[in-house]
């Protein structure tokens, strides 16, 4: 239940996302869910290799360059879904931001968890 949830309010933030960033489209609301499944695939299986292997100039630019590979990867998440689009690399960059800040807040307000030793 909870990943379902958490997929939701990640298609929400991308919902969001694309309303407030110039650039970003998504065509209708299946490919919205889909958008979001592929983020969060990308997120969970490419990312932490990606990071890992661009660690030392992350190291170098005092963790901007994570900035760039996020807005990558948002990219990349665009070319696999068609009719998930996005205009440019700034579009994805500043997206990428949005998306993650929309994403962290949702999630803080409808997945907290709680501690099963107070009611």
């Amino acid at each position: 239940m909870k990943l379902l949830l958490s997929w939701l309010l990640n298609a929400l933030a991308l919902f969001l996302t694309a309303k407030l960033i110039p650039g970003i489209t998504v065509t209708s609301l299946p490919i919205l869910l889909i958008a979001a499944l592929v983020i969060g695939l990308v997120n969970a299986f490419i990312k932490p290799i990606v990071h890992l292997i661009a660690l030392p100039i992350t190291i170098l630019t005092i963790g901007l360059f994570a900035l760039v590979i996020n807005a990558a990867l948002l990219g990349l998440s665009a070319w696999l879904v068609p009719g998930f689009g996005i205009a440019g690399f700034w579009s994805a960059f500043f997206g990428a931001i949005v998306l993650s800040i929309i994403s962290t807040l949702l999630h803080a307000v409808f997945l907290k968890d709680k501690d099963p030793t107070h009611p």
